[in-house]
């Protein structure tokens, strides 16, 4: 078993709260190139447990059209990991929610992979998701980089993944899994199908060490419950991002999705 990064406010979080942990998704620069901090912010005052900041990509693969839509709007307008890094520098005067940053690993491989670890921990980062990066290859060449800058590295189950899998990830997961709901791309979800509910039950019966936050088709307050039921909490991406395409990205108005969304 892995030996446990302390002092990490994702660690933290979790030993404080079990139940009902809310994880909002944004990219970083939209809708404006500017906003990323004052929309942490705002969520932060909002009340959601954990904020997941998208790091624009020109491909993201795992992502529906409003998620890619966002990313390319960032790109754009010019939104780079160095600038993302720099709109960061000093939130934590202001933000103590964990931070994640989402996204691929090509972007971190051309920044630098220590370089990205030393300025996430700089900036007051927590963790990362990236999902195309294989759990193997982080094992064998990354671990050591992310636990010298005390790094959380958090890793994907689908209803794909095999139980063996499952338990090696949960064997080498600090903070929390992310249970994807489905095979799927984000935002593609309509309902909860008997074959999610099956997934998520046996997920639940495997009786895993660490928590697991449900993502992909979490856009509602319905939803965000649902998956309570069957997990700690949950993750909810391309509802947020529509609601920042249809107005202004004000404090009443991220008050008012998180509010209707718990």
């Amino acid at each position: 078993m892995i030996q446990t990064i302390t002092q990490n406010r994702i660690n933290d979080l979790f030993a404080r709260k079990s139940q009902g942990l809310l994880n909002v998704y944004f990219t970083a620069g939209f809708p404006e190139i500017g906003a990323t901090a004052s929309i942490l912010r705002s969520l932060e005052k909002a009340g959601v447990d954990l904020v997941e900041i998208g790091m624009p990509y020109s491909d993201p693969v795992a992502d529906g059209e409003t998620i890619q839509q966002s990313n390319m709007k960032a790109l754009e307008d010019g939104m780079s990991l160095r600038l993302l890094f720099e709109q960061l520098a000093g939130c934590r005067d202001e933000v103590t929610v964990p931070i994640l940053l989402m996204g691929y690993i090509n972007p971190v491989l051309q920044f630098g992979v220590e370089a990205f670890c030393r300025k996430c921990k700089e900036v007051g980062v927590d963790g990362v998701i990236l999902p195309d990066l294989p759990l193997d290859l982080y094992l064998d060449e990354y671990e050591p980089i992310f636990r010298e800058y005390g790094l959380l590295n958090i890793f994907l189950i689908t209803p794909q993944t095999t139980e063996a899998r499952i338990r090696l990830i949960d064997e080498q997961t600090e903070g929390f899994i992310y249970m994807v709901s489905s095979a799927s791309i984000t935002g593609s979800q309509s309902g909860v199908s008997d074959e999610m509910l099956a997934y998520f039950n046996r997920i639940q019966a495997m009786n895993l060490r660490n928590p697991r936050l449900i993502g992909f088709g979490i856009k509602d307050s319905e939803t965000y419950q649902m998956a309570c039921q069957y997990a700690n909490g949950a993750i909810i991406g391309s509802a947020f991002i529509r609601h920042l395409q249809n107005g202004p990205a004000t404090e009443e108005r991220i008050q008012e999705f998180v509010s209707a969304i718990r």
